[in-house]
């Protein structure tokens, strides 16, 4: 009898499949920490008109308390990777949506806007490590058919916890006030936490490794060297970009006047959201289905066509035109973040954080840079802002239908 001086390593486990009813023990709790996530996050966007009234600030400072939000988000995401690796993916996403809770609740208490900005903040630095590594998880764990329904999923999730939060808040303010409205909002992040720590089974075959900042920043400039994350990348920092940034205004513009509606009539805009949840699913589905080169750009330009309805002063053009970027934002998302976990042969936590940074950055900037177009002149120069937004984001999805796949994705 011999014994192998060099022994071979265990085989990986098999991934997920749909039919697998494992696929529904993964899916479901990442997606309530998608809902919690963007409920907590996004709870203040229908509350812009009551920050500018209350802490004395223009629309452009009050868009800071999401701008500020998702910018720290997207920093901290570059490191979330490297932090999950280190304690494990499910310990981080529980850990990190309990803290963005906590500190997006004391805002809730906060006496002054810089206060209320630094609490903002801390919650999308906490929030960072939610993300990015539910998108890496599920790639890890799930075979290529079932990813884009997953990812869909965790999608739809984002939607439905991003429509119930401005919803809520956006009625709680018009009854009890803004301050016991995000409070009573952000407790669904305390929940989310909890689903993910005892309803996500941990990654199943997790070597924990410490933090390496050298191989950090050689992983990320990999990805960065393949032309097609590059695209993707770009295309995220536009798709949340214009989406954020047309809801951000469409707040503001149906507070004044020819609509001067209440809080809750501008919440009443988020149901739209739930095309959104349709959308992703949908589109995710149909990418899988028919390619994901053939599908992008379709998405991209319901977007422009949604930009172009919203133009008159009209409230059912005004909903139709946001029903139709909220489609095609959803629908291109789902692809865009789905074909990352593809794209990137290795470390797809990282691809998924320079996606998502790239993403979040996206939405701080555009978001920022809206209000200084609406100070100018109102919509028609938010629109103008939007269409060429859109029309780079169109142009990189056509580019996209010509780059080549990646080595590991060729028929062989």
């Amino acid at each position: 009898m011999t014994v192998d001086a060099f022994p071979r390593p265990l085989p990986r486990p098999r991934k997920i499949a749909r039919s697998d009813p494992s696929f529904w023990r993964v899916t479901a709790p990442v997606f309530v920490g998608g809902f919690a996530t963007f409920d907590v996050l996004y709870s203040v966007q229908p509350l812009m008109p009551a920050f500018a009234r209350d802490f004395a600030v223009s629309p452009a400072q009050a868009s800071l308390s999401l701008s500020v939000t998702t910018a720290l988000l997207a920093a901290g995401m570059l490191a979330a990777g490297a932090v999950a690796e280190a304690f494990g993916r499910k310990r981080t996403m529980a850990v990190s949506l309990a803290a963005t809770a906590l500190a997006a609740t004391l805002a809730a208490f906060a006496p002054n806007w810089p206060t209320f900005l630094a609490l903002r903040a801390l919650a999308g630095l906490a929030l960072s490590g939610v993300p990015a590594v539910a998108m890496a998880y599920l790639a890890d764990e799930l075979d290529a058919p079932a990813l884009g329904l997953a990812m869909g999923l965790y999608i739809a999730g984002n939607t439905v916890g991003g429509m119930g939060g401005r919803l809520a808040a956006a009625a709680l303010s018009d009854l009890y006030g803004w301050r016991p409205a995000i409070a009573t909002v952000s407790v669904v992040g305390f929940f989310g936490a909890a689903m993910i720590a005892w309803g996500l089974p941990p990654k199943r075959d997790f070597t924990p490794r410490p933090p390496d900042a050298r191989r950090l920043v050689v992983t990320l400039m990999r990805h960065l060297a393949d032309p097609g994350l590059r695209l993707l990348f770009a295309e995220g920092f536009l798709l949340l970009g214009v989406f954020v940034c047309a809801y951000n205004y469409l707040g503001f513009r149906l507070a004044a006047p020819p609509f001067s509606y209440s809080q809750t009539a501008i919440g009443m805009l988020f149901v739209i959201y739930i095309v959104g949840a349709i959308s992703s699913v949908t589109m995710g589905t149909l990418a899988s289905r028919y390619g994901r080169r053939r599908v992008m750009w379709i998405a991209i330009a319901i977007v422009m066509a949604g930009v172009a309805v919203t133009l008159p002063d009209n409230i059912v053009a005004i909903v139709l035109g946001a029903g139709l970027i909220t489609w095609g934002f959803s629908g291109g998302h789902s692809i865009a973040s789905s074909w990352v976990g593809l794209r990137a042969e290795r470390a797809r936590a990282y691809a998924a954080a320079l996606y998502l940074f790239f993403f979040y950055v996206g939405s701080a900037v555009a978001g920022a840079a809206g209000g200084l177009f609406f100070a100018r002149d109102r919509w028609p120069a938010v629109a103008a802002l939007l269409a060429a937004m859109t029309g780079a984001a169109l142009w990189i999805a056509l580019r996209l239908s010509k780059v080549p796949p990646p080595r590991h994705l060729q028929p062989r």
